[in-house]
């Protein structure tokens, strides 16, 4: 592929769903797509925020969203507030002039502190609330703290200065589509770096347990090829292309890896299952849970 082509790469909806043959699974996906679609700010609006005397604010749902205003005496409001209305003129910036222009149009008015997911368990995230027009015209952003990349440690330093920036410049890079408000900015009140985005912008994630071999061999080639995609975007497709050539090396290497990986995780669990059973560690679970308690 020329360099254009693989810069014009991308995956639809269409191509996902041709890998379907079942009429179940095609009318599943179809339904995913439709609700990815209501995805977006207006329909977070409607869900995780409220009117609190006639004003628009978010609606505190302990302990995964919390606004500041709701918060314990150990955490500073206004310190919170004022790091992110002081990073909300830098991330301003970061964006490009036209949606500069956009996200002038609308006014904040609620943080929240936000619990993010286990690969950013420790790290602080906060959900903006955006107004615009009146209260259909919400924009919900979110701004994540970016820690220190994990390869750091056996690489050469980012070229940038703010780990804000390398996520966002990374994710502008590899992504064939990627948020418009994708955007950085340096916590200067409380020297964290973050990175912005939509908080809802119509993503959906693919049902793995519901395909059948077919589905999933087809789902596991256009994974493949995203991030082949990311690759070829970021690196030099020609060496990478030489280096894995035209043999099956690098599929084995990536299935023993796969099988070493999948090994390492049963273990993990059962010694966190030792754990609770000897009385370590204390654990509460829904009844169908398979974790003892």
């Amino acid at each position: 592929m020329t360099n254009l082509d693989v810069w014009y790469e991308s995956i639809s909806a269409a191509d996902i769903r041709a890998q379907m043959s079942d009429k179940k699974a095609r009318k599943r996906f179809d339904k995913g797509t439709k609700k990815a679609h209501r995805r977006n700010s207006l329909h977070s609006f409607k869900k995780l925020a409220e009117m609190v005397d006639g004003q628009p604010r978010i609606r505190s749902d302990p302990p995964l969203l919390i606004p500041l205003r709701d918060m314990p005496e150990q955490f500073d409001p206004e310190k919170g507030r004022e790091a992110v209305r002081a990073s909300l003129e830098e991330y301003r910036k970061t964006i490009s002039p036209e949606l500069q222009t956009l996200l002038d149009g609308y006014e904040l008015v609620d943080i929240a502190l936000k619990v993010v997911g286990v690969g950013s368990v420790g790290t602080r995230c906060f959900a903006a609330l955006f107004i615009g027009r009146d209260e259909n015209d919400p924009l919900f952003l979110q701004i994540k703290e970016a820690d220190n990349a994990v390869l750091e440690s056996v690489l050469p330093s980012s070229r940038y200065g703010s780990h804000g920036r390398r996520v966002v410049e990374g994710q502008r890079l590899m992504q064939a589509f990627g948020d418009i408000f994708l955007g950085w900015s340096k916590g200067d009140v409380d020297a964290r770096d973050y990175y912005w985005r939509q908080l809802k912008d119509m993503k959906a994630s693919a049902d793995i347990d519901a395909m059948d071999l077919k589905a999933l061999t087809g789902y596991a080639g256009l994974c493949g090829l995203t991030l082949a995609r990311s690759h070829a975007r970021s690196g030099d497709e020609v060496a990478i292309a030489a280096y894995l050539g035209k043999g099956d090396s690098f599929i084995s290497a990536l299935t023993r890896f796969a099988e070493a990986y999948a090994d390492q995780t049963e273990s993990d669990y059962a010694a966190f299952q030792e754990a609770i059973d000897s009385g370590r560690l204390s654990a509460e679970a829904p009844e169908d849970s398979p974790v003892r308690s």
